[in-house]
């Protein structure tokens, strides 16, 4: 009965990630999750003893680390001259294009997305529509190029956060299997949206004396940026010593909360405290397919049906469609309770390959989803189809080219082979 109901209450809560919410309820993938971990603590299958032991506070450590990191660069107005640099850029449509899909990609791989997109959207597309442009475009290749640089580095998303810091993943070692890929994508990206909408760029533009008024924006502090530049390079270094990565990150994290010029109560204000409820909450709730013994019966069926991940052959078509589903970080922590010890070149693969498909629909990923809501209150509507035009040939072409990446570097086999069973 034990076993039932945990499997029971892991199932409805992610059909009710898939769904995005509860139907006719403003609840969604975090209130499920939190759900499901009162649901198990009310029936008796799990304390709040367990629940704590199955948070791997690591993790939560060094995403919380991030987003502070990535605050102090949002505070410190230097993601507004990267925006006020994409809106200035001389040059046409083409040009203008290509800084916001080099920009994005570049910040977004060593800054907390979130954080970036919702102090970075809003002022490209007010620019974009100053300058007479459609800014839907802009809007999708912002959502695409974060995606495709997210992709990059062991920090860009929380996904890559979770799977290097579980997995004690070599930084340098996964920016080199990804690096590529990601870039590549980046390519795609512009070429795609460009041949796509340059005949349109002009088509609908607001009317300048209809426009809102321009989004606020932080006054830039040189001071306070060169502090943000200083702590990603600490950052990166402590990377390459024994510290654990959670100590450094919350080490530099300390120091750039001690300011005399930014708040604390600011700063903290920044955080994604919703994902790191929903992070917290899948640990616990994943944590009992081990307690209650049904991991180990996945894990045999799928070895036993070769439908482990640990093939390109398997893992491909299973990030593609899990990420699009129930999202990268939930895949990332159901496979990983699962399969405890994955080998490192799976969870290389599939931080490589769930990220990029987050670029198939609007709903792929939170970055699309929180570019939307903003592109909607400043009154541009990017419909779902409008997005699966591009999203989906920028999806398939990057997720070939990252398979043929990953099977030149020998990182994973073609075929599943059998895991060695204790």
């Amino acid at each position: 009965m034990h076993a039932a109901i945990i499997l029971s209450v892991l199932i409805l809560t992610y059909i009710g990630m898939a769904a995005g919410r509860i139907a006719w309820l403003q609840v969604d993938r975090v209130g499920i999750a939190l759900l499901a971990v009162i649901a198990l603590l009310a029936t008796n299958q799990m304390t709040l003893d367990d629940f704590g032991s199955s948070v791997d506070l690591p993790t939560l450590a060094l995403l919380f680390a991030m987003m502070i990191i990535s605050a102090q660069f949002a505070e410190s107005g230097f993601i507004d001259v990267c925006a006020r640099t994409i809106v200035d850029t001389k040059g046409g449509a083409a040009a203008l294009l290509a800084v916001t899909v080099g920009i994005a990609g570049g910040l977004s791989a060593v800054l907390a997305n979130d954080i970036l997109i919702i102090a970075i959207a809003p002022l490209v597309i007010d620019g974009a529509q100053r300058r007479g442009f459609d800014p839907r475009p802009f809007v999708i290749a912002l959502a695409a190029a974060t995606n495709a640089g997210s992709a990059a580095t062991l920090i860009g998303n929380p996904q890559n956060i979770l799977l290097g810091a579980i997995g004690r993943l070599d930084f340098w070692r996964f920016l080199a299997v990804c690096a590529v890929p990601a870039m590549f994508t980046l390519l795609v990206v512009f070429g795609v949206v460009w041949l796509q909408w340059h005949r349109r760029m002009h088509e609908h533009p607001s009317a300048p004396e209809a426009l809102p008024p321009p989004p606020a924006a932080h006054p830039l502090d040189r001071v306070q940026v060169i502090k943000g530049g200083a702590a990603i390079l600490a950052l990166l270094t402590l990377f390459t010593t024994p510290l654990p990565r959670e100590i450094g990150a919350l080490l530099i994290a300390a120091l750039l909360l001690a300011n005399r010029k930014i708040t604390s109560r600011t700063m903290i204000a920044d955080i994604d405290w919703p994902l790191l409820l929903l992070v917290s909450c899948l640990f616990a709730v994943t944590a009992q397919l081990n307690d209650a013994g049904i991991a180990s019966k996945v894990l045999e069926f799928l070895d036993d049906h070769h439908l482990v991940p640990n093939s390109l052959l398997v893992l491909f078509p299973f990030a593609a469609v899990t990420s699009n589903v129930i999202g990268s970080v939930p895949t990332s922590m159901l496979l990983l309770q699962i399969w405890p010890n994955p080998p490192p070149n799976v969870l290389y693969g599939l931080a490589l390959l769930s990220t990029l498909a987050g670029n198939l629909f609007l709903t792929g990923s939170l970055t699309n989803v929180l570019i939307a809501e903003r592109a909607e209150r400043m009154g541009v509507g990017l419909t779902f189809r409008d997005y699966a035009r591009a999203g989906i040939p920028i999806t398939i072409l990057s997720l070939i080219f990252a398979v043929l990446w990953l099977d030149l570097l020998r990182i994973l086999p073609v075929h599943p082979a059998h895991l060695p069973m204790p």
